[in-house]
């Protein structure tokens, strides 16, 4: 006998909802507005004067603001007693070129952002606080100065001395254009004493290298018990020469500085500082 079968259970579904709208991404809060007007604005207003003349009134170091030079154009002021130098003249701003004594373990050609572990960019000193207090310029030190600054130069990581940077496309071409006959002099202790026959050596060139290195003047500068500092002269930029001819007469480096770059002299910059070329050095 077959038993009847029980009717199939239904299954209760709820009622279909509408589909959800989809989410929107969340707008970025509106900035506050800034209070106040940019100082530009407000210097251009007092000197009768277009903006980008009031920037360069600003960049020039001209204007203070409630007694305190402020360089930045962008800069807001509301109430604040804005100033400009009566002396304020827009002819001195000109390009500049800067003497940094590097010392050894700077990068000379590094970029400011290439700055890690491994790379310390000699750019990282020029800045106001190692300005020297022997700089004879009368150029006063702004903040525009250390802007656009093209290393011109090179120089062994190892070795101190002079290195130049530059803003003025006039030094920048003639560094470039002329540093195959740019004379550099370089002071190189070196350990022990040096003996006349290998004084002369470095200054002549085995036969058959004659064509591939440059002439280069060797000359003793002094003495010591322990050292010798040798005066090398040559044109143009080289790195790694002197370390060549040292090596191969078994003269043991202790230390390079760079003197000279075509008549341009580190004279008495003292090290990890920079001064302003002067408007009568030629390099």
């Amino acid at each position: 006998m077959i038993k009847p079968q029980k009717p199939a259970r239904a299954i209760a579904t709820s009622p279909s909802r509408p589909p959800r709208p989809p989410r929107q991404a969340a707008q970025p809060a509106a900035p506050a507005e800034q209070a106040g007007e940019r100082l530009s604005k407000r210097v251009a207003f007092v000197m009768r004067c277009s903006r980008r003349e009031a920037e360069q009134y600003i960049e020039g170091g001209w204007v203070k603001v409630d007694g305190r030079v402020v360089e930045e154009p962008m800069a807001r002021v509301v109430d604040q007693a804005v100033v400009v130098d009566p002396n304020a003249s827009l002819m001195g701003l000109t390009e500049v070129t800067l003497l940094l004594h590097k010392p050894a373990g700077l990068d000379t050609m590094a970029l400011p952002g290439q700055a890690n572990k491994h790379v310390k960019p000699a750019h990282a000193l020029l800045q106001a606080a190692t300005h020297t207090a022997q700089d004879e310029s009368d150029n006063r030190v702004l903040k525009r100065h250390f802007a656009k600054l093209t290393a011109c130069v090179p120089l062994e990581t190892g070795a101190s001395g002079l290195v130049v940077f530059t803003q003025d496309w006039r030094v920048l071409r003639k560094l470039t254009e002329d540093a195959a006959i740019m004379e550099h002099e370089v002071l190189v202790e070196v350990k022990g004493d040096v003996p006349p026959e290998t004084l002369h050596r470095l200054n002549t060139p085995p036969a058959s290298e004659k064509d591939t290195l440059p002439a280069v003047k060797v000359s003793v500068n002094s003495t010591s018990e322990t050292s010798t500092r040798l005066r090398f002269a040559f044109k143009g930029s080289h790195p790694g020469l002197i370390a060549y001819l040292c090596e191969r007469l078994d003269l043991h480096i202790l230390s390079m500085k760079r003197l000279r770059v075509g008549r341009v002299t580190l004279a008495h910059l003292p090290e990890g500082q920079w001064r302003y070329l002067q408007a009568h050095e030629r390099f």
